[in-house]
């Protein structure tokens, strides 16, 4: 899987905010919009590459255990479980698809 690198938070913001002030005053070119577009679209291709490989781990610990992952991460929640090693895990790719969804509303514009 890809990793998300760590940028200077105020180095990036500083720039999206110069790009949305050449939107509002109509002075973006259209090769910034097409270069716009084809990042939202890698990120949303990584994303969900990498949401198939989560769902399809999640899928393998869903077999072994004759369960779903949402009624195991209610349970792991709730303390219903034990700290095996899977459960951990399982919980961590839980998190991680919740992540990536929310990633993907976002970048999609859903709510």
């Amino acid at each position: 899987m890809n990793t998300i690198e760590t940028v200077p938070t105020s180095a990036v913001v500083q720039r999206l905010q110069i790009l949305v002030e050449f939107y509002r005053q109509g002075q973006a070119s259209p090769l910034t919009k097409h270069a716009l577009d084809k990042l939202l679209a890698y990120e949303m291709d990584v994303c969900q590459k990498q949401l198939s490989q989560l769902q399809r781990d999640m899928a393998q610990f869903e077999q072994r255990y004759a369960l779903s992952s949402t009624e195991f991460y209610r349970r792991y929640q709730t303390g219903q479980t034990d700290d095996r090693m899977d459960y951990v895990e399982w919980a961590s790719l839980v998190q991680m698809t919740r992540n990536l969804e929310e990633r993907l509303r976002l970048l999609t514009g859903e709510n």
